[in-house]
């Protein structure tokens, strides 16, 4: 990081901001909807990525789309240390 640049962690997310998560695109045969939960997993922290969630399934994305090898959001990051809160942020969502 250049040292005229502050480093700021923990600061809130605007919907907006969380909304860009939505447009991302798969650049492969990924499921749109697998892709861009993925992207929102890796770049939203987890009060983030429930409110991202929230407009995933208003914007009509499928919480359970599947890759080529037939495995979901919640199979490809159950093994991370991490994951087990925003696996359960899916699971409600689910209901």
């Amino acid at each position: 990081m250049r040292k005229d640049k502050k480093q700021v962690i923990g600061e809130e997310i605007g919907d907006e901001s969380i909304k860009l998560f939505l447009e991302v695109e798969p650049a492969d045969d990924t499921p749109p909807s697998l892709h861009k939960l993925i992207k929102a997993y890796r770049g939203l922290r987890i009060d983030d990525f429930e409110r991202f969630v929230k407009f995933f399934v208003e914007a009509g994305y499928d919480l359970g789309a599947k890759d080529a090898h037939g495995q979901d959001f919640v199979a490809l990051i159950q093994d991370q240390r991490l994951a087990e809160p925003y696996i359960e942020v899916i699971k409600a969502a689910r209901g």
